[in-house]
C-alpha cells in the first residue's frame, strides 16, 4: 500500500528541514524520476493555458451541486468559497421563499461582486470577507449553530485568472502575487526570491507534482543571481526554457499550482475546515466539495471516508473494540465529474471532482 503524506506532514516537510528532504535515498529516487521523465501519479489542476483568459465565470457542476445540496425553503446554507456567486444564487433561488445563505470569500474583489449579484435576495443573503477556515466563527457570529448545507468550491474563478495584477495566470504579464486575500503578507514572488534550491525543488515536487522540479529550481536560483523574478511571464518563460514544452499544456502549469497552494496554505486550510463543516451540519444536512486537483480531492476523500467508517480498529484485530460511530454517509458513490457537454462549454470543468455527504 502506498501511503501519501497528510497536508500537515507536507507542511512540516516544507519548513527549514527541506534542506535535508532531498538528500540520501530520497534524493536519489527523486533524481531517478527526473532522469526517466517519470510522470506523477496524480493529476494537476486543469491548466489555464489552453482556455484563454475570459473573465466570464461559469460555475462548474452547477446542477450536480444543487442536486447534491438539495436546498429547500427555510433552510440555512453556507457557501464557503462564493467566487462570483453562481452557486450561491442557485441555492437562494431553490430555497425560496425564506431560505438563507451566508457567503464567504477570502478575495475582497469577489466579495464585492457577490454582494452585487445577491443584492436582489435582500436579507436572505449575507456576504462576508472571510476565509472558510473561519467557518465556525463566521456562522456563530451570524447566530447559526447548525446548517442544512455547506458548499466548498476549491477552484479559481475566471475573473481571478483574467486579472493580470492577481498573478494567477501566465497569459498576460503581471506580478507574481497569487494571493486569494490581497491583504496577506506573502506573495509568490517572495517564495521564488527567498527559498533555497532544495526548498523550491521540494515545493514544486510535492505541491505541483512536477517530476523535473530540481531542474526548474536550479534554473530559478541561477536566474535570480542576475535579477529578481517578479512577473508571471518571466517565471513561465524561465520554466519553459529549463524543461522545454511537451504537448498542449504549458510546462509552468504545475509550478504556478505549487506556488499558489503554498502562498494560500490551501491544503492546511482545507484540512482545518472539513471537520468544522461536518460538525456544523444538522442531521440530514449536506456537505458538497468541488476539488480541482488530486491533492485536494485525496484529502477530501480520506476525510469523508474517515467520517463514514464504522470501524477504525487495526485490520489484524479480529474483533471490533473501537465503538466507532459514523457521522456522515455518501450521497453518491465516488466523485461526480462534468459530462462531455459541460466540458465542451467550460473547459475548466474537466478536472472538477464533486463529493457530497450527508450528516447522520
Amino acid at each position: 500500500m502506498i501511503l501519501h503524506p497528510s497536508p500537515s506532514e507536507l507542511a512540516e516537510t516544507l519548513e527549514p528541514v527541506l534542506e535535508k528532504s532531498t538528500r540520501g535515498r530520497g534524493r536519489r529516487a527523486h533524481e531517478r524520476r527526473e532522469r526517466v521523465g517519470a510522470r506523477p501519479a496524480v493529476k494537476p489542476e486543469a491548466p489555464d493555458d489552453e482556455e484563454g483568459s475570459s473573465d466570464r465565470h461559469v460555475p462548474v457542476l452547477y446542477e450536480e451541486v444543487l442536486a447534491g445540496l438539495a436546498p429547500h425553503a427555510g433552510g440555512l446554507y453556507v457557501d464557503g468559497t462564493a467566487g462570483r456567486g453562481g452557486h450561491a444564487e442557485g441555492v437562494l433561488t431553490r430555497s425560496a421563499p425564506d431560505g438563507r445563505l451566508l457567503a464567504l470569500d477570502a478575495d475582497p474583489v469577489a466579495v464585492e461582486a457577490v454582494r452585487e449579484r445577491l443584492a436582489p435576495f435582500g436579507d436572505r443573503a449575507t456576504v462576508l470577507h472571510a476565509n472558510f477556515r473561519d467557518l465556525t466563527t463566521a456562522t456563530r457570529a451570524h447566530g447559526w449553530t447548525a446548517v442544512d448545507g455547506i458548499l466548498l468550491d476549491l477552484g479559481l474563478s475566471s475573473p481571478q485568472l483574467a486579472l493580470p495584477e492577481r498573478g494567477f495566470s501566465f497569459h498576460t504579464d503581471g506580478p507574481l502575487d497569487m494571493r486569494f486575500d490581497t491583504t496577506g503578507p506573502v506573495m509568490a514572488a517572495d517564495l521564488v526570491a527567498s527559498l533555497s534550491e532544495d526548498e523550491l525543488s521540494a515545493l514544486f515536487y510535492m505541491y505541483g507534482e512536477e517530476p523535473r522540479s530540481r531542474r526548474i529550481a536550479h534554473a530559478i536560483v541561477v536566474a535570480r543571481e542576475h535579477g529578481a523574478l517578479t512577473t508571471t511571464v518571466q517565471l513561465a518563460a524561465l520554466v519553459e526554457k529549463a524543461i522545454g514544452r511537451r504537448g498542449a499544456t504549458h510546462p509552468a502549469t504545475r509550478i504556478f499550482q505549487a506556488l499558489r497552494i503554498k502562498v494560500n496554505a490551501e491544503l492546511d486550510v482545507l484540512e482545518a475546515t472539513l471537520p468544522q463543516a461536518a460538525a456544523l451540519l444538522r442531521p440530514g444536512g449536506r456537505l458538497a466539495v468541488i476539488a480541482f486537483h488530486s491533492l485536494e480531492d485525496r484529502l477530501v476523500k480520506r476525510f469523508l471516508q474517515g467520517e463514514m467508517a464504522t470501524c477504525v480498529c487495526p485490520i489484524s484485530q479480529p474483533v471490533c473494540t473501537c465503538a466507532q460511530h459514523p457521522t456522515l454517509r455518501a450521497v453518491s458513490r465516488g466523485a461526480t465529474m462534468a459530462g462531455d457537454d459541460e466540458v465542451s462549454r467550460n473547459r475548466r470543468s474537466r478536472s472538477a471532482r464533486l463529493r457530497v455527504a450527508e450528516r447522520l
